[in-house]
Formats: C-alpha cells, sequence, structure tokens
C-alpha cells in the first residue's frame, strides 16, 4: 500500500513539474531588429531631405527658379500624387482661402502624428516578436530534451524491471537450489537494474573495469570450486 502511495505522490508531483506557461501569441511582426532598423533610418532620411528642401524653397519664394528646383528635389522622394489629391490642392490654392490652408495644415500635423505612434507600435511588436521567437526556440530546446530524457527513462525502466525479473529468480533459486546459484542471480538482477545509471554516471570506466574484475574473480572461483568439488569426490571403482 505504501509502494503504490508512493509511486501516485511521484506520477503527480511530475504532471505538476510537467506543466509550462504558455506561450503569448506572437505580433505580426519581423523578428529582426535590423530590418526595422534600417527601414526607420530610410524614412527619416527621406522626410529630413524633403523637408528641408520644403524650407528653402519657403525662404528663397522671390526666387522662382529655386523654388521649382527644391520643390523638385522634395517631390523626387515622394510618390505621384492621386489625381483626387492633386485636385484638392489645386483648388485650395485657387481659392486662396487662410481658414482651408489652416485647416489642411492641422490635418498634417495630426496624420504625422498617428503615423509617428503607428511607427513605435511597429517597434514594440518587433521587439515582443523577437521576444517570444526566443521563447519558441527555447521552448522547443526543452521539449527535445525532454523527450531524449523520456527515452532514457523508458530504457532505464525496462532494465529496472528486467533486473526485478532475475531478482525475484533469484530468490526463488535461493529457496529450492540454495545460495550458490540464488546469489548469484540476486547479484545478476541487482546489476542489470543498475545497468543504465551506470552507464551515465561520470565514474563508468572504474565501474566497468571493477565489475569486469569482479566477474573474472567469481569466474575463477567457480572453475577452482568445480575442480576441488571433483578432486574431493569419493573414488568409485569401475563396475565389472
Amino acid at each position: 500500500m505504501r509502494f503504490a502511495l508512493a509511486i501516485c505522490v511521484s506520477l503527480l508531483a511530475n504532471g505538476c513539474a510537467s506543466i509550462r506557461p504558455a506561450i503569448p501569441e506572437q505580433p505580426n511582426a519581423p523578428t529582426s531588429e535590423a530590418v526595422v532598423a534600417t527601414v526607420s533610418k530610410q524614412w527619416d532620411q527621406a522626410d529630413q531631405k524633403v523637408a528641408a528642401s520644403v524650407s528653402i524653397a519657403r525662404e528663397m519664394a522671390d526666387r522662382p527658379d529655386i523654388v521649382r528646383s527644391e520643390t523638385s528635389v522634395a517631390l523626387s522622394f515622394l510618390p505621384p500624387p492621386e489625381a483626387g489629391e492633386l485636385a484638392v490642392a489645386r483648388a485650395r490654392a485657387i481659392k486662396a482661402d487662410p481658414k482651408e490652408a489652416a485647416d489642411a495644415q492641422a490635418f498634417g500635423k495630426k496624420l504625422l502624428a498617428q503615423i509617428d505612434t503607428s511607427w513605435l507600435r511597429v517597434v514594440a511588436d518587433q521587439k515582443e516578436a523577437a521576444r517570444i521567437s526566443q521563447l519558441k526556440d527555447a521552448r522547443i530546446v526543452e521539449l527535445t530534451k525532454a523527450v531524449e530524457q523520456a527515452k532514457k527513462d523508458a530504457a532505464a525502466n525496462m532494465w529496472t524491471l528486467a533486473g526485478i525479473a532475475v531478482a525475484v529468480l533469484g530468490a526463488a533459486a535461493m529457496v529450492f537450489t540454495g545460495p550458490r546459484i540464488g546469489g548469484t542471480l540476486l547479484a545478476c538482477g541487482a546489476a542489470i537494474g543498475a545497468f543504465p545509471f551506470i552507464v551515465e554516471s561520470e565514474y563508468f570506466s572504474a565501474i566497468a573495469g571493477g565489475t569486469l574484475a569482479l566477474a573474472a574473480g567469481l569466474g575463477i572461483y567457480w572453475l577452482w570450486d568445480r575442480v576441488r568439488d571433483s578432486a574431493n569426490a569419493p573414488y568409485e571403482p569401475p563396475q565389472k
């Protein structure tokens, strides 16, 4: 009863230890920080050049040639405008309404702030994606080790069961045939059960050498015992 209770407690402990925290969902973002950093750097560089060209064009508004040149530089960093947006801008310029121009500027500042916020979210998602990807890699390594350990445990259990079976035979042999055979079987059962633990031990070489020496000693003792029994056997003359 105590043995069964010990097995149940062991299984419950192993089950609780095997429960692992769930890995969070990985954001839909690149795991490489270099990709996001490169895009961010190129984006900032283009924005700065556009802003610089437009600023110079405004400073030298009395020089149409420079205005045309600098705005052309700015446009080179931008995609071609859609026809609808171009029509809105042209109508706003022809109307020359200060309120309408102010509203367009306010919309532009608001949109820029939204873009910056969205980009910060992209950067944060990239870092989170990289972190979760590392967690997944670590979990794969952990599960691989667990599988290998399970294989080793299964093999060890097989050796243990085999050792128990031989030990049971040895106990039976002790009763029916005597300690010579029974003791040998018991020793063999213990050796079989301990085999996987000995192989994994850092002292395997020493243990293996000692075991071989012990086996050789037992073999010599068995041979000597057989010779002694033969020598001490009573002489029986051949029958005529």
